[in-house]
């Protein structure tokens, strides 16, 4: 999967139904999501790995502002086109090192991108370091496949972030159909991870589950 031709792919890429949540069902199922693992207060958001900014809409469309990279032109110029006209910005660039500058942001938001980069926990470390304080990293992971599985372990990324967050939630979302068109059998979850900072308000809404 790490070789794959992203450029070649973005034409297709909405017809999965997790991808281009075209479905209104998949569509809501992950607006429900968002709108739980995201900050309740509209604030920056930064998603790696946006591919044709289809969570970058649902995060703006919930009144976030948005950053998106991803390693794509050609990803990127649609992610444009799909959220034209709203405050948001999309930027080519490597989701391990995305070209921000010294922006900081209230949410990082990964889905899908963190198993296939060489290093993650040095990635998970700068992305860390792109958070104000109080901040949360949104991580959307799994392992795929039986014969040679791919993927990141529930297990392991929680342990590459308990050096990094103050409180770590994990979601079960492999027995949520609706998040993909069907059932699945393989492992999927989701990581809301709030930074140790003294920000107590980020602090309380992951423990209220906002």
């Amino acid at each position: 999967m790490t070789n794959v031709d992203w450029d070649a792919e973005a034409a297709s890429f909405d017809e999965e139904p997790d991808h281009g949540l075209r479905d209104p069902v998949v569509r809501r199922a992950w607006e429900g999501r968002l709108r739980d693992w995201l900050p309740g207060r509209a604030g920056d958001v930064l998603d790696l790995g946006c591919g044709t900014g289809s969570l970058s809409l649902l995060a703006s469309e919930q009144g976030h502002r948005v950053t998106g990279v991803d390693l794509s032109p050609a990803m990127v110029t649609l992610a444009r086109e799909k959220l034209a006209g709203r405050d948001a910005v999309f930027l080519v660039g490597d989701a391990a090192a995305p070209p921000v500058g010294e922006q900081r942001f209230d949410a990082v938001l990964v889905r899908h991108v963190l198993w296939a980069l060489p290093d993650p926990a040095r990635a998970l470390g700068h992305w860390r370091g792109l958070l104000r304080p109080g901040g949360r990293l949104v991580l959307v992971e799994g392992v795929w496949g039986s014969i040679e599985p791919v993927g990141i372990p529930v297990g392991r990324l929680t342990g590459l972030l308990a050096p990094l967050a103050g409180q770590v939630r994990v979601q079960r979302l492999s027995d949520d159909p609706l998040l993909w068109g069907g059932p699945v059998t393989d492992e999927r979850y989701a990581v809301v991870a709030v930074t140790g900072d003294s920000n107590q308000e980020g602090r309380e809404a992951v423990a209220a589950g906002q």
